[in-house]
């Protein structure tokens, strides 16, 4: 037989027995045998002194956001701890509400993306955690919000790289979406931090809105946002914030549906608390944007269009 030839197949192209063809799809089709429970416990998380005397604190759920945090057994914050990062989970979305990441400039590792395993994290109830159910059959990515190659830094980059591929940190986004722009800002702060052998501490998240669409039980967020902390060039405390969102309304969730452009502002941490019941202590006082917004009552924006445009 020919190598190119399939099962079920005849070398001349013709049909013959089709057993193989029903083996094989009863194989596949076989329940996949139970594996051991996933062991997170020695995970450290997020560390609040990665930037020294600079001290950077998770953010803090304020209001309703505070009593939709997703419990977690043995804890009182909600806190997912994994390799180099932390997360808290909303409760009602099914999301987190927030990640948090130490990224280590220097001492970054190339680790090859081999298999995108994503699966629950065992510490919290399956149920609380949106997984393949709403990314199969259409045109939605699982997308990290922890970047995996961001993560991957120092002896444990490759646990790093496998403890990004939970559902907790994954949320809805389209395939087909403009997010150059956002991705090219995420390029822009990993190879500055590896150029400059610099720390970065990165928070991100979605945007929840009451207006959000529902879609296989799940509301899908339509806006994203990021938060940095790290030192000037000059050594002292800085923070910048930036922010995605569209500028048309989503079509209907369905065949033919279609998300509209995509841009990216950088805007003020006080701005940012305001749309995610997000409280940032104190970065608020080392972000230009927000200093000045409290100086003049005028709301900070500015579009991002390039590398060229990002104030820090």
């Amino acid at each position: 037989m020919n190598d190119d030839t399939r099962p079920g197949q005849s070398a001349r192209g013709g049909l013959r027995d089709m057993r193989p063809l029903v083996t094989a799809r009863r194989a596949a089709m076989a329940p996949v045998a139970a594996t051991a429970r996933e062991d997170l416990s020695d995970r450290q998380g997020f560390t609040e002194t990665f930037l020294n005397d600079f001290a950077v604190a998770l953010p803090t759920p304020v209001g309703t956001r505070a009593e939709d945090v997703t419990p977690v057994p043995g804890r009182d914050d909600g806190r997912l701890d994994y390799t180099h990062f932390s997360l808290v989970m909303s409760r009602s979305r099914r999301l987190a509400i927030f990640t948090a990441l130490n990224l280590d400039g220097s001492r970054l590792v190339s680790v090859p993306r081999e298999n995108d395993n994503w699966r629950f994290d065992p510490r919290i109830d399956p149920a609380l955690q949106a997984g393949e159910d709403l990314y199969a059959r259409n045109p939605l990515d699982r997308g990290h919000l922890v970047r995996r190659t961001s993560a991957n830094w120092g002896e444990l980059a490759e646990q790093a790289n496998a403890d990004t591929f939970h559902f907790t940190n994954c949320t809805p986004q389209m395939a087909a979406f403009n997010q150059r722009t956002w991705l090219g800002l995420e390029d822009y702060l990993l190879e500055h931090a590896r150029a400059d052998d610099q720390r970065l501490c990165i928070f991100t998240g979605p945007v929840f809105r009451a207006s959000d669409r529902h879609y296989r039980g799940v509301r899908i967020p339509e806006a994203y946002w990021k938060v940095i902390a790290f030192r000037g060039e000059d050594g002292r405390p800085s923070a910048t914030a930036y922010m995605i969102d569209q500028a048309d309304e989503l079509d209907e969730l369905g065949p033919g549906f279609l998300f509209g452009q995509y841009r990216t502002y950088q805007r003020s941490i006080a701005r940012i608390e305001a749309l995610t019941q997000l409280d940032f202590g104190e970065l608020s006082r080392f972000d230009g944007f927000s200093m000045e917004e409290s100086a003049t009552g005028t709301r900070i924006e500015a579009e991002i269009r390039g590398p060229e445009d990002i104030r820090v």
